[in-house]
């Protein structure tokens, strides 16, 4: 258990709850639930310009880092489709992926098609299931997809002040305006219980927060004087008690409570606030294509890492369509801001395409 091992190490119940945050960020567990140990690990094991464990902010916001990726692409011959849905793989007759049709009526022929969709889009809806291992399409349709989160992006027109650590008479960020801030982490057993009345159906009445203000490194977020906050919150079910609806009154009582919640910490942020996007798991689902909203396109726990992702002798990005391959966080190694799943899965195919 994740809290065995930060007991080990740590005295401090505060940093003990905050580390543990990266054990249960996305996932739909707490920090006593066997395996978050893992999901810690899988947070801090790579390193950013150097420094082992660190994160960082891109500049533009993180569409910064699709659109560099994208000219990266493109200066080597690569021909990008914006806003062109993808209606189903073509397959030959032979069963092998042949290209795309878009929904448009388009079709794009290729040898090899790499989805980095998640994978129940992938096999569960761009592709026949009679060309499908019924096993491989039932594991597919068991996976754990549960996600916690609930997405909230806020403008604000003044820097939030926190008590714990004042802001100057100036106004100007301080440190800790520059990292993440973690609120409600003051012990695991708090992080425990926002888990416990998640699984119930209830949100969480005392949620973890994830705040972040990147606007203090990225001036052009946001006009002078005013920031943009972006507030990673969880737990959330996805489906709520009683199978009540994730509506707009349900979203904005959520969301109002995460505000309680920083108003106690930084007395005033509330009245600074002049907009705000509630995404719920649901949301996250319809806009983005996360199964359940889980941001690692599956749950990160031990029956669902290495040789078992996204199945059982399917984790070398092949899948079992022939020139079909899976390169998105479904994938091994599994989420997060890394491309290492994309890297590994463009190697397999290339290796296979020398043999064609």
């Amino acid at each position: 258990l994740l809290c065995q091992i930060l007991d080990q190490w740590f005295e401090s119940e505060p940093l003990k709850a905050t580390l543990a945050t990266d054990a249960v960020i996305g996932a739909m567990a707490s920090p006593y639930t066997p395996g978050s140990g893992y999901v810690l690990l899988h947070h801090v094991m790579g390193e950013l310009e150097g420094q082992r464990g660190a994160w960082g902010y891109v500049a533009g916001g993180m569409g910064a880092l699709s659109q560099a990726i994208a000219c990266a692409a493109a200066a080597l011959g690569a021909h990008i489709f914006a806003e062109k849905a993808v209606c189903h793989v073509l397959l030959g007759r032979d069963g092998q992926a042949q290209g795309i049709a878009l929904q448009d009526g388009t079709e794009v022929r290729s040898k090899l098609v790499l989805s980095n969709a998640s994978p129940q889009i992938t096999f569960l809806e761009l592709v026949p299931q009679e060309h499908l291992p019924k096993d491989f399409v039932q594991r597919i349709q068991q996976a754990d997809t549960r996600s916690p989160v609930t997405k909230i992006n806020v403008a604000v027109d003044q820097l939030p002040n926190f008590l714990a650590v004042p802001n100057d008479r100036d106004g100007q960020p301080l440190p800790h305006h520059q990292c993440s801030i973690h609120l409600n982490c003051e012990g695991t057993q708090l992080l425990h219980q926002a888990f416990t009345e998640a699984t119930h159906g209830h949100p969480s009445s005392r949620p973890m927060i994830e705040l972040c203000i990147p606007s203090v490194l990225d001036p052009g977020l946001a006009p002078r004087g005013c920031h943009v906050v972006s507030l990673f919150t969880q737990y959330t079910p996805s489906v709520l008690a009683g199978g009540q609806p994730w509506d707009e009154e349900a979203k904005n009582a959520y969301a109002n409570t995460v505000f309680d919640c920083i108003e106690d910490y930084a007395p005033g942020f509330k009245t600074s606030v002049i907009g705000r996007d509630i995404l719920t798991p649901p949301d996250l689902e319809r806009i983005f294509g996360l199964p359940g909203g889980n941001i690692f396109h599956g749950g990160m726990s031990l029956d669902q890492l290495y040789f078992t992702r996204p199945a059982p002798f399917y984790s070398s990005y092949r899948s079992p369509i022939p020139g079909l391959y899976l390169c998105g966080s479904g994938a091994h190694p599994g989420g997060g801001v890394m491309g290492a799943a994309g890297r590994n899965a463009a190697q397999v195919a290339l290796e296979d395409f020398r043999h064609l």
